[in-house]
């Protein structure tokens, strides 16, 4: 009897499918995502003037060959100060990204796998944190831990958490539905056993492509809390407080805002080409290439 209900869950099991490659638009994202984080990591070490360094340079200088990107109404090396804001960029989204993929991963399998009364309760509590809009409640965790760029991340984490215990909790319920889970159970395997023998492993993919998503979604939310004071502590760079210091010269030196935003807009359209080739990558009714 056992040997048969291990054939059967071998049976059902689904097959692996033929490799994919990622798209070429999809490699170029990646290779500029790992520059960035290359430059998270040197970028500091790298920067031709200290970024916080004062009258460095002529107040708002235009760019020449010795300030690549000019500077600020401060004397500030703008090109010192984008390398730096690639840092709490990058961990920002990470962090933020991690915390909501652990904690909405955790929920959302309980809630399908266990599923009426624990169901019930776990819906309930993302049904409210869904509720509240977003930022309000990055705002609200951060009158509670306070600014600063680990904080934002925790604020931003917890925001995005409904969104991967939903994700989760539907492919849960997905697969508990199927045969291979029922032989499972019949044949005395644990619940520990099968979430992670045959769960865990067949949410994977929908895990990897909103937990791509998200980073770009966390990327823009970090931005624009710093833009609103709750990044990083002044005098350190970030792209949301660059960004806002620089639209009150937007009248006299629009050139400002275009070095902060633009490697910003660059960040966003790779983490975006990317999840997109990743989802192309990982999705299993289309075909390989």
């Amino acid at each position: 009897m056992t040997q048969e209900l291990t054939e059967t869950i071998a049976n059902t099991i689904p097959r692996p499918r033929a490799r994919k490659r990622l798209s070429a638009v999809g490699t170029i994202a990646f290779a500029v995502l790992a520059l960035y984080v290359l430059l998270a990591v040197i970028g500091p070490l790298i920067a031709p003037h200290d970024p916080n360094q004062l009258n460095a340079g002529p107040r708002l200088g235009l760019p020449s060959p010795d300030f690549w990107f000019g500077t600020d109404a401060l004397g500030r090396d703008q090109l010192s100060r984008v390398l730096a804001a690639i840092r709490p960029a990058v961990v920002a989204a990470v962090a933020a990204t991690a915390i909501a993929l652990i904690f909405g991963t955790v929920l959302g399998l309980i809630a399908g796998f266990w599923g009426g009364r624990v169901d019930n309760i776990v819906s309930r509590v993302v049904d409210f944190l869904f509720a509240i809009p977003e930022y309000l409640l990055a705002i609200l965790v951060l009158a509670i831990l306070g600014s600063g760029l680990l904080n934002a991340a925790v604020a931003i984490g917890i925001v995005f958490i409904p969104r991967f215990a939903r994700t989760v909790r539907s492919a849960t319920q997905e697969i508990m539905s199927r045969n291979y889970i029922s032989a499972a159970r019949l044949s005395g395997r644990g619940r520990v056993w099968i979430m992670g023998r045959h769960v865990l492993p067949n949410i994977t993919s929908p895990l990897v492509v909103i937990a791509a998503i998200n980073l770009s979604m966390s990327e823009g939310a970090y931005a624009a809390l710093s833009f609103l004071g709750f990044g990083v502590r002044p005098p350190n760079a970030d792209f949301g407080s660059m960004i806002a210091d620089s639209l009150q010269y937007l009248g006299s030196d629009a050139w400002l805002l275009v070095p902060p935003a633009g490697v910003f807009v660059l960040m966003i359209l790779a983490i975006n080409l990317a999840g997109d080739a990743l989802r192309d990558l990982l999705d299993p009714k289309s075909n390989p290439s």
